[in-house]
């Protein structure tokens, strides 16, 4: 992730955010536009089949009197906090109480639990910049996915940041919370 520059005057910041080029990413944190190039295939993958058996465990349903599973959305668009910070995790999800209205946008609930795909080009950024912003902004579970190592670390988030709460690699069957009622096949990520 690399800061295109650090601009005070927030109209501009947007501008620059909408003049991105194709097939890069954008985030405003604390002001600053960060960019990066979109998502490798085998990233993309991986992203997609753990969201594919997540949402099939744990399905969102509203109806009746009481909302059960989670919502789960691909690279959505947080607005968080002043200013505010414009963040896009690769996967964000909220447990059925919280979830916020699928017409909303952008999306001013922070989530419960949000996971990251690493690269090369973003895995400092996500580390040492993301996962305390979101622990500060409230959310209190995160995944860093890492196809190239073949890694799932899982994360409790808390007003003190983050903290690593398992390393698990290879072919290993997962159930890492906060939704550890769901075992995740990690072969079935790699590809």
């Amino acid at each position: 992730m690399t800061a295109a520059r650090s601009i005070r005057n927030s109209a501009d910041v947007e501008a620059m955010r909408e003049r991105a080029p194709t097939g890069m990413r954008s985030e405003i944190i604390h002001g600053a536009l960060l960019m990066a190039p979109a998502p490798r295939a085998s990233h993309q993958f991986a992203i997609g089949r753990l969201l594919a058996a997540l949402d099939r465990a744990l399905p969102l349903r509203r109806g009746g009197s009481r909302p059960t599973g989670w919502l789960f959305l691909l690279g959505p668009e947080l607005h968080l906090g002043e200013g505010p910070d414009k963040l896009n995790p690769d996967i964000a999800a909220w447990r059925a109480e919280r979830a916020p209205s699928l017409d909303d946008y952008p999306i001013e609930v922070v989530p419960d639990w949000l996971c990251e795909v690493l690269s090369p080009s973003t895995e400092v950024y996500d580390r040492a910049t993301k996962l305390p912003l979101f622990a500060a902004y409230g959310a209190r579970h995160a995944w860093l996915l890492d196809p190239d190592a073949r890694t799932l670390e899982v994360f409790a988030l808390d007003s003190a940041g983050a903290r690593q709460i398992a390393r698990l690699d290879g072919d290993d069957i997962v159930c890492a919370a906060p939704l550890d009622e769901v075992p995740i096949e990690l072969a079935t990520l790699w590809g």
